[in-house]
């Protein structure tokens, strides 16, 4: 087994803004194994927000022994982006090696198209509204929020995108007043669903406020070991791959959560199509789909995923899978 790290830059088309800062480019990690003649790709994506850098993610991965399988991975790595790559890359090699698609060696229905969210990012007023109104054909769409004038922002995305579905992700950037204040303006522009609206850590305010519209843990939900702290609090969770450490941590945190009743959202940090397509096996049925990063850069992979009306599409084994 030959494990290669690369270090690859995706342009976006335009600058992405959260709470936290903003980007003009998504930097991303590739991993190759090679095995036999096949080669397998996974993607991932440090996130500074969980300590993790380029330099530190690739300093895990080089570290694994000379030969492990993907079962022994789990234990080989903490869940994160590390181990995201490397698991995934297992997967497309054990599928090219197989001759067989993941969904299948994973057990899995065939997956077909998934709606998906299309992201607003952080911005004045004004230019969000404007971003609504081009994409108000769009079905669903994602709210970037977290600072000061957040209702304003949200009054002006139902302006330009009046018929639009439309969920929030405050990015952990509201206290407990200023939630509780936006609440009933939440109910009164039809916002379907809100993402991570307290920190983790210190969002125990939850369990005691009324949700009137759900509520979705992010930040606060990495893999299966997280789902005690939820109780109470949230009514769905966000399932990142770069968060769960691949697609094995995925698809059984996603197993774990609905047998303890929690609703499913699957999203992505600011990655290629190859972070995405391993997701969108996880996406499938899943009541909110967040998968557009692609969507949102100005290059992407060789044989990218395919967009349409009908969401996001699994890919082709000539991508990943």
């Amino acid at each position: 087994m030959q494990i290669t790290i690369r270090r690859d830059v995706f342009r976006l088309a335009q600058a992405f803004t959260i709470s936290r800062g903003s980007r003009t480019a998504a930097h991303v990690l590739t991993v190759e194994i090679a095995e036999g003649g096949h080669i397998g790709r996974g993607e991932c994506v440090p996130y500074a927000r969980y300590d993790e850098s380029l330099e530190s993610v690739e300093a895990e991965i080089r570290g694994l022994p000379a030969a492990f399988d993907r079962a022994g991975l789990q234990d080989l790595l903490p869940a994160g982006a590390a181990r995201n790559a490397v698991d995934c890359a297992l997967w497309d090699l054990e599928a090219k090696q197989a001759g067989r698609p993941v969904w299948e060696l994973a057990g899995l229905p065939r997956p077909g198209p998934e709606i998906t969210a299309y992201t607003l990012s952080l911005n004045a007023p004004e230019k969000m509204r404007d971003q609504a109104r081009a994409n108000a054909a769009r079905p669903l769409l994602k709210i970037k929020l977290g600072t000061e004038d957040d209702l304003e922002r949200l009054e002006a995305v139902r302006a330009g995108a009046p018929d639009a579905r439309i969920i929030v992700d405050a990015n952990e950037g509201w206290s407990p007043e200023s939630y509780a204040a936006l609440a009933p303006h939440l109910m009164r522009l039809g916002v379907e669903m809100v993402e991570q609206p307290l920190p983790a850590g210190s969002d125990d305010a939850l369990a005691e406020m009324e949700r009137p519209v759900p509520i979705c843990a992010d930040e606060s939900c990495h893999d299966r070991a997280s789902l005690p702290g939820l109780r109470g609090k949230y009514d769905m969770v966000n399932i990142k791959l770069d968060k769960t450490g691949g697609l094995t941590e995925a698809l059984a945190l996603r197993d774990a959560a609905l047998a303890e009743g929690y609703a499913i959202m699957v999203g992505c940090m600011i990655g290629s199509s190859l972070a995405m397509a391993p997701a969108a096996l996880v996406a499938q049925g899943a009541a909110v789909t967040d998968l557009d990063a692609p969507l949102l850069l100005a290059e992407d992979r060789e044989a990218p995923l395919h967009y349409d009306a009908r969401g996001v599409h699994p890919a082709r084994p000539a991508l990943w899978g």
